[in-house]
């Protein structure tokens, strides 16, 4: 499938399942995979990635909950339009700290050092 290319590092402390998810997540979000694009079946993903069907099961699941993926029945699993809804609202989100940064009399570069260390994990 084009702009699938999911690679998974069997060294890597992240587990495969999660490597999926977030590989297809960053897809979906930066339009590699646009909405309405067909996914590969669970069973077919997991044979191409030498992992277990459950494995990328959980994947889907996840990114199905998120509203990134949506499943048709037998038509298959397809990206999901609620994708471009979530940026909207994390947009919506980001104009609010704004709002609250100048509100507080926050610098901007403070702000978005506070931002960048949530984002990896260090808030």
């Amino acid at each position: 499938m084009a702009g699938m290319n999911v690679v998974i590092d069997p060294e890597s402390a992240v587990p495969p399942f999660e490597q999926v998810r977030a590989q297809l997540a960053h897809r979906i979000a930066d339009g590699t995979l646009p909405v309405g694009t067909k996914l590969p079946t669970v069973r077919a993903l997991a044979a191409d990635l030498s992992l277990a069907t459950n494995t990328v099961a959980r994947a889907y699941r996840e990114l199905e909950t998120a509203g990134m993926i949506e499943t048709r029945g037998r038509a298959g699993t397809f990206v999901a339009a609620s994708g471009d809804a979530s940026r909207t609202r994390v947009a919506a989100a980001a104009a609010d700290y704004v709002t609250t940064v100048d509100r507080l009399g926050v610098s901007r570069d403070e702000a978005l050092a506070i931002v960048t260390a949530a984002l990896r994990g260090r808030a």
